[in-house]
């Protein structure tokens, strides 16, 4: 069973009744839910991510101390740590005090401070460009099983997509890093026969490759080593994945020619897809071109004119 039902599960059996009957008085200020780190707040853990920081378990969010109080607070706490140690073969952790940083109590304000380094979620445009992206994937990842006062799902849906212009923003720079990276520079150490820079500006192709589509997804990227898991997932150019791996996993001699046909191909999808989500207006295969173009559709002059890197 995956973490994100045995949390449901768990909740609905033992966290629900407990509220319901020893706190109904905070039910319309607080939300319950599973987010944050964890292969389980994406839906990505398997057996093998039993291993560690696995259980039955969920998060209660309050808002600030004017509206549900530490004494409050305190008592959920206690109420939580009391509710069974074991659910359907799984142990609870054993934590000190009670809850923990993945489950039990947590304030909204200090979850929120964790993923974006504001209390409120509200981001300036200099916040939005430097949050690491993998921090907003885990702010509204998961689910929440109920939300009486509305603050965390207010802040989730805030963060749910990047802002256009920022968005914009960010494709130009991967794509750029595409053409640098993928349809110039590979080539070029290959012909200088250093096999290991060729692999280095493959990996610098597949890592941009991976963020434009993810961008083009609507899709914050998550942490690095579940970015294929996620990547397979998405409804455009998941299939991707299968090239990209082949990218990473062959060496640079025999089949650097193959190679650079897959980086081509690649290059093509992305550029079709930019086209038809109108985000380009070149006309070409040179991901440098449609990079621009993507550069010189964003509004904002301050943010069209900063360095076509500036977001990454």
């Amino acid at each position: 069973m995956q973490g994100l039902e045995l949390s449901e599960r768990f909740y609905e059996e033992y966290g629900r009744p407990m509220l319901e009957e020893q706190f109904a008085d905070l039910l319309p200020y607080i939300a319950v839910g599973l987010a944050g780190s964890g292969s389980e707040c994406f839906g990505f853990d398997d057996d093998i991510s039993q291993d560690h920081d696995y259980e039955p378990g969920f998060c209660i969010f309050l808002p600030e101390e004017d509206i549900v109080d530490r004494r409050s607070a305190f008592l959920l706490e206690r109420a939580y740590a009391k509710l069974p140690k074991s659910y359907m073969g799984y142990e609870r952790q054993k934590l000190s005090p009670v809850g923990g940083n993945r489950h039990g109590v947590l304030r909204i304000s200090d979850f929120v401070m964790e993923k974006t380094g504001t209390r409120d979620g509200i981001l300036t445009m200099a916040e939005w460009m430097t949050i690491p992206e993998q921090s907003l994937a885990e702010m509204t990842n998961g689910k929440l099983f109920m939300d009486g006062y509305g603050e965390m799902t207010r802040i989730r849906e805030s963060l749910s997509v990047f802002p256009r212009e920022i968005r914009r923003k960010k494709l130009a720079g991967h794509l750029m890093n595409m053409a640098q990276s993928g349809q110039y520079n590979y080539q070029r150490c290959i012909r200088h026969k250093e096999t290991a820079a060729a692999q280095l500006a493959v990996f610098e192709y597949v890592r941009s490759a991976m963020a434009v589509i993810f961008l083009l997804n609507d899709v914050y990227m998550p942490y690095y080593k579940w970015s294929f898991h996620a990547l397979r997932q998405l409804p455009k150019l998941s299939l991707c994945a299968e090239v990209m791996e082949y990218l990473l996993t062959t060496d640079n001699d025999a089949s650097a020619e193959e190679k650079y046909n897959v980086i081509e191909g690649i290059a093509a999808d992305v550029i079709d897809e930019l086209i038809t989500q109108g985000l380009t207006k070149a006309v070409c295969g040179d991901l440098e071109k449609h990079a621009m173009s993507v550069n010189d559709g964003i509004q904002d002059a301050q943010l069209r004119n900063m360095h076509i890197f500036a977001a990454l």
